[in-house]
């Protein structure tokens, strides 16, 4: 599933991210607060949209001109990546959404460490499994050998999954929540709630395989669902593959509205869409 011309294109891959992504894990990169900050770095000509409450009355005193501090503000944010592994990830042909889902979550995982932030990586179905946030390749190397021995299997069971999962956010954090997104949108929203929305930055990913987002067979076939391997014998004319289209098109548009409601950013990728430009879709936002 992973292997090291993934690892090397990686390390490639944030070289350009670097230069072109104003990326949100600072990590010891320091950037540039007005207002209220940790240490006074200088001042500059006040204009106006300026706090107030960062000018300095001294110089003003001495120089009859108006100047306000800067603050040197150190941001140091926690990466949590979240991967469903029910068994419908389990779908697709060269790669399965899971293993498509893996190579975004190690990406997102890896641009963190190389900025020296720290990140944690879960999956979720029926319940949710976590590894302990921590710097370094030793924690990208156990997650890799932990995904690749991975069985998937069991419902996605959203909203009690990030229930549990918000215990752990205890910082500032930004939040990549990768799945298919096939179950009710109802659960989709009451998982979501569960996120402190306001005070964090997440990013809500669904992968679909193209065979799901396009459906291309026609005639009597036997369905199985992935999840509760219940079978269903079916005729698939034209007009049921108009209706399917048209109820995955709702739902992944409904996903998008909730989103957009809560202030999450949301994207939608296939399977085959090459994983470095669904990186950089996500990442520029």
């Amino acid at each position: 599933m992973i292997d090291t011309t993934f690892l090397n294109q990686l390390r490639k891959f944030h070289l350009i991210i670097n230069k072109r992504v104003t990326s949100n894990y600072a990590g010891t990169r320091k950037s540039i607060a007005h207002g209220r900050g940790i240490s006074l770095l200088d001042f500059r000509n006040y204009v106006a949209g300026d706090d107030f409450r960062t000018i300095d009355w001294r110089i003003y005193a001495r120089t009859d001109k108006l100047h306000v501090r800067r603050y040197e503000e150190e941001r140091n944010l926690t990466a949590h990546i979240i991967v469903d592994y029910s068994a419908s990830m389990n779908f697709g042909d060269k790669n399965s959404k899971f293993e498509y889902a893996c190579m975004l979550g190690i990406g997102f995982a890896y641009l963190a460490m190389r900025d020296n932030e720290k990140f944690e990586f879960s999956t979720f179905a029926d319940d949710i499994h976590y590894f302990t946030p921590r710097r370094g390749m030793h924690q990208l190397a156990s997650m890799i050998e932990h995904l690749q021995d991975l069985k998937l299997k069991g419902k996605s069971r959203f909203e009690e999954s990030l229930s549990k999962y918000r215990k752990l956010i205890t910082t500032k954090s930004v939040i990549f929540i990768v799945s298919d997104f096939l179950f009710n949108i109802e659960e989709i929203k009451a998982g979501l709630s569960r996120m402190d929305c306001k005070n964090h930055e997440i990013k809500v990913i669904q992968v679909l395989d193209r065979k799901e987002a396009e459906i291309d067979i026609e005639g009597d076939v036997k369905l199985r669902d992935a999840e509760s391997n219940d079978v269903l014998h079916t005729n698939i004319s034209p007009r049921l593959r108009k209706k399917y289209q048209m109820c995955l098109n709702e739902h992944s548009a409904k996903i998008e509205d909730l989103c957009h409601q809560m202030g999450i950013d949301f994207f939608f990728v296939t399977s085959d869409m090459p994983v470095f430009d669904a990186f950089y879709e996500i990442m520029r936002h």
